[in-house]
């Protein structure tokens, strides 16, 4: 968790803070835990007054600056119910800050264990990458890799999807392909993003998460393991609109998604998530999130050598026109690849225009340019098809912007 923080600190001050909010509860529920120290560290933590009542009547009320605080609570700007009764709380005198709710929840978990209550099991939690590791690994023995998902606090007989995050290429000085994965994949999901046990941990040059839902079949059934493409595609609309608010430029974070397996089988999962990371592209939330199950007999491009993907006619002249150098539009070829991408995952104009923030005479004129070029007929199912296929085929190729 040091080695994650200092990295987040020279590359993302909203993913540093969202791991410094976890990494200060993990610590606290880890020590001596007590009503006093949880209320006053939270609103040092948070800059304003906290409060807690938790459902035996203990309560507390500090200030920022570690003062107790008597009387009823000041203006409440978020808070959080605890069950059977009592709640936690912020006061600030104008809008909650942009991670109060990170903190509530874990201000909420930490209340709960106070409460004699269990945990809950969807907080994410950065694990042992050579725990992580050992799981993700087909070569090593059964009861090995068994003992490495208990001591990560998964189930071995219970379902689990693994997912690959890539962060941005040349995330910072001397940095290379992924070098932020770790730290995209716990800013991703810092907030909570996904429901059930949740493990993550850097491996190689990926983020990789392990997500145990909570009711899953027993047996290696996979199908109590929902995919989390939708809640990773939220998730990753929430910091986009974030980061646009605060005129920052967008990550290029991209995420590829396991099908459900058999714990002891997570090197399956594992590969088909690195293979779907492939067919991931950066930008809109979905094209960044590939999913192999949904991509379903489209993943078995990837088996196809890249050489080959390059020499096909449409591919090349799509990445041609990806480069700029077909049709003349230098500097555009990502504007028009994001056009093709949207119409042909939609099928529609207006709803790609949409989803792209255009106006759809703009999203018209560009795909009049790609059909031009490309001598399709994009309202054709056929074509449509055809263009689909060479987006996937580009992207596997290494060839495409963005």
């Amino acid at each position: 968790m040091k080695g994650l923080l200092l990295r987040l600190s020279a590359l993302d001050a909203d993913a540093a803070t969202a791991v410094r909010v976890i990494a200060h509860f993990e610590a606290l529920l880890g020590g001596a835990l007590d009503p006093v120290s949880l209320t006053r560290s939270t609103a040092g933590l948070a800059g304003c007054a906290a409060g807690l009542e938790l459902p035996d009547g203990r309560t507390a009320r500090f200030g920022p600056d570690g003062a107790a605080l008597a009387g009823a609570p000041g203006r409440v700007s978020g808070r959080v119910d605890l069950e059977p009764a009592g709640r936690v709380w912020l006061e600030r005198p104008g809008a909650p800050g942009p991670f109060d709710e990170l903190v509530l929840e874990w201000m909420a978990i930490a209340a709960r264990v106070l409460a004699g209550r269990p945990r809950p099991a969807r907080t994410p939690r950065a694990a042992d990458p050579a725990l992580v590791e050992l799981v993700l690994s087909g070569r090593e023995a059964v009861e090995d890799r068994a003992r490495a998902l208990r001591l990560l606090g998964l189930a071995p007989e219970a379902p689990l999807r693994v997912v690959a995050v890539a962060g941005a290429p040349g995330a910072g000085a001397g940095s290379d392909a992924g070098v932020d994965a770790g730290v995209e994949a716990v800013a991703l999901l810092g907030r909570g993003a996904l429901r059930g046990t949740v493990r993550v941990a850097r491996v190689g040059s990926l983020g990789a998460v392990l997500v145990q839902r909570p009711g899953g079949a027993s047996g290696g059934c996979a199908s109590g393991t929902a995919s989390p493409a939708a809640e990773l595609r939220a998730a990753m609309r929430e910091r986009a609109r974030d980061r646009s608010a605060a005129r920052r430029p967008a990550h290029g974070t991209r995420v590829g998604i396991g099908g459900g397996a058999d714990p002891l089988d997570a090197h399956a999962s594992w590969a088909q998530a690195r293979s779907a990371l492939r067919f991931a592209v950066a930008g809109a939330p979905e094209e960044a999130v590939a999913d192999h199950d949904e991509l379903g007999p489209v993943t078995l491009l990837a088996d196809i050598p890249v050489e080959r993907l390059r020499a096909q006619p449409d591919v090349r002249r799509l990445g041609e026109l990806a480069h700029g150098e077909r049709g003349g539009q230098t500097g555009q070829g990502g504007e028009l690849l994001a056009a093709l991408a949207a119409f042909c995952r939609t099928g529609s104009l207006r709803q790609a225009a949409a989803e792209l923030h255009l106006h759809h005479s703009s999203v018209a004129a560009r795909l009049a340019h790609v059909e031009k070029e490309l001598g399709w007929r994009l309202r054709d199912p056929q074509d449509r098809f055809r263009a689909h296929l060479a987006l996937y085929a580009l992207r596997l190729a290494g060839d495409g912007t963005g």
